[in-house]
Order: structure tokens, then C-alpha cells, then sequence
């Protein structure tokens, strides 16, 4: 007998926030848990409340600066992103996201505008962050900035998927703007999870479906989030190597893994490295799906 499913979906993060829980009951439990986890993030990570510890950390560059555990778990996720990933998913992208405009919550992004005066340059690097984890401090270069923005929504989804399947007693899915994690019992024949250019494609629209029975699944792309400024098109994925967009050679990437964090860091990282990603993602051997600007679809790793 299959189990009775329960679904709530709400604003949050910038994106929307889905939960979907197989068990009786268990969905008030596992709702509590991912909106405390989804403020925690919020109040550690976002990048538009003067507030945020982001905020503050790169306010102070330059500067030691006391972080909470939250700040520096989430730290941690962005930095092995940056690890597995090489450094084509980097956290030091603050002031390039910004230069192209992204500087606000994306609803509050103007479509068009006029040409950007800026010089792109490349991002600080990783490696230059400096974390006293005995003491709670962080520093970072003088001129740099911070951006979880590659890594926190995928890194949340999990926490709050293991949480929630452990308080609530049942199979979760938690979806974050279309970074999906699951934990406990899925459901007979697992979760079904659609895919498409952007993460409110309706599972009848007739795209891909494919279904999730453990870790996590997370799609990257260009095209839901793009602004013009005096005729180009601008979007939200940045080459830490040149500070600019990346090259528009991929819509969107999907990868699954053991965890929505590395999922979203190799479907992310796909989008920047472009002609390079196949082969790149042929290393990792995960599984992963591509749709080029043309609508090609290019299958990775034995994806089914």
C-alpha cells in the first residue's frame, strides 16, 4: 500500500520552498523544522538583509569577524563546493554578482537597464578565506565579498530533509527552488520529480520525470534568472576565472548525488565550465543530464 502524502509549499529563500512528507501526521512536525531551518540559513546567509552575517563578514573584509556554527557550517558547505568542484564553484563571488547587478532579492531585479560600466575581473579565490574555527572567526580579503548562493538553498535542503524525516518519523522531500533532497522511506516507486528549465515546471507538463529514492537532485540553468542591460543578456551563474556570466553554452544541467550540495555544486559547476562540462562530469561518474542553449540533451554517467 502506498503512503498517504502530504505537501505544503511557500516563499522562502528568494525561491519557493516544497515539502511533501509520506506518512500520516508527519507533515506539522516536518513543516516546523524546515521553517527554522529555512530562518536559520536566512539570518546566517542571505546577501539583501543588512543583518545577515554575510552581510557582516563582508562589511568587515578585511577584518576578523565572530561567526555563529550556522555561518560556519554553511562556510564549510561552500567551501567543499569550491573543493570537489576544483574552485569553478567559488564563494568569493560577491563583488562580481553584484557589478552585473544581482544586488538585490531577484524579484526586485529591473528585466532591462542600461549598459554595465564595469571591468570584470576574477574572484579572489577560495582559498584566501580565512576560518578560526576554535575561536568562531572569519576573515576575508580586503575588496572581497561572500556569495552562498551556489551552495546554501542546496545545502539546507539536506539538513532540513534529515531533520525533518527524523522528527517527523516519515519519507521527506524538500525542495528549494528546485534543489531537492530526500531522507527516510520513499515512497513506493520514490519520489517523482519533474525537471525542466525552471523549478515550477508541473509534473504534467509532459517533460522529464524521474524518480529519487535517496540523496539528493538539483538542476542548474540560465534561464529563469536573466536581466538585459543595454542589449546583453545577464544571468546569475558567474566563472569565478573571469568575474563575467558563464558562457552560454548550457539552459540547464541536472546531476544527482549523495547529497543536494554536491548535486547542485556539479550541475553548477557544468553551466560554468560549458564545452568542458561532459568530460568533466564523465570523471565524477555522476549521473547527469545537459540541454544545450539549442535544446540538445547530452546524458552523463549512466543517467536513465
Amino acid at each position: 500500500m502506498s503512503a498517504t502524502l502530504e505537501a505544503a509549499r511557500f516563499p522562502a529563500l528568494g525561491t519557493t520552498a516544497e515539502l511533501v512528507v509520506a506518512g500520516p501526521r508527519a507533515l506539522a512536525p516536518a513543516l516546523a523544522v524546515l521553517e527554522a531551518e529555512l530562518a536559520a540559513v536566512d539570518a546566517a546567509c542571505s546577501r539583501f538583509r543588512d543583518d545577515s552575517e554575510l552581510a557582516l563578514v563582508n562589511a568587515a573584509a578585511g577584518e576578523w569577524v565572530a561567526v555563529s556554527p550556522m555561518f560556519v557550517a554553511a562556510l564549510d558547505a561552500a567551501r567543499r563546493a569550491a573543493r570537489l568542484t576544483d574552485g569553478v564553484i567559488d564563494p568569493t563571488v560577491g563583488v562580481a554578482v553584484r557589478r552585473l547587478g544581482y544586488d538585490r532579492d531577484f524579484a526586485s531585479v529591473a528585466p532591462t537597464g542600461d549598459a554595465l560600466r564595469v571591468r570584470f575581473s576574477a574572484a579572489p579565490g577560495w582559498t584566501a578565506i580565512e576560518l578560526d574555527r576554535a575561536a568562531g572567526c572569519v576573515r576575508i580579503p580586503r575588496g572581497a565579498a561572500l556569495d552562498f548562493g551556489a551552495t546554501a538553498k542546496a545545502w539546507c535542503a539536506d539538513v532540513a530533509a534529515a531533520r525533518a524525516a527524523e522528527v517527523a518519523g516519515a519519507g521527506v522531500l524538500v525542495s528549494l527552488g528546485g534543489d531537492v533532497a530526500v531522507a527516510g522511506p520513499a515512497p513506493e516507486g520514490g519520489w517523482p520529480v519533474a525537471i525542466g528549465d525552471d523549478h515550477r515546471t508541473p509534473l504534467d507538463e509532459g517533460g522529464p520525470v524521474v524518480s529519487v529514492v535517496s540523496g539528493g537532485l538539483a538542476t542548474s540553468g540560465t534561464s529563469a534568472r536573466q536581466w538585459v542591460r543595454g542589449g546583453a543578456v545577464l544571468h546569475h551563474i558567474v566563472d569565478p576565472s573571469t568575474g563575467a556570466p558563464a558562457a552560454p553554452v548550457w539552459r540547464t544541467a541536472t546531476v544527482a548525488a549523495r547529497t543536494c550540495l554536491d548535486a547542485n555544486a556539479a550541475a553548477t559547476a557544468a553551466i560554468v565550465l560549458g564545452a568542458r562540462a561532459e568530460a568533466w562530469l564523465a570523471g565524477t561518474g555522476l549521473p547527469a543530464r545537459l540541454v544545450a542553449v539549442d535544446g540538445t540533451v547530452t546524458t552523463v554517467g549512466g543517467w536513465r
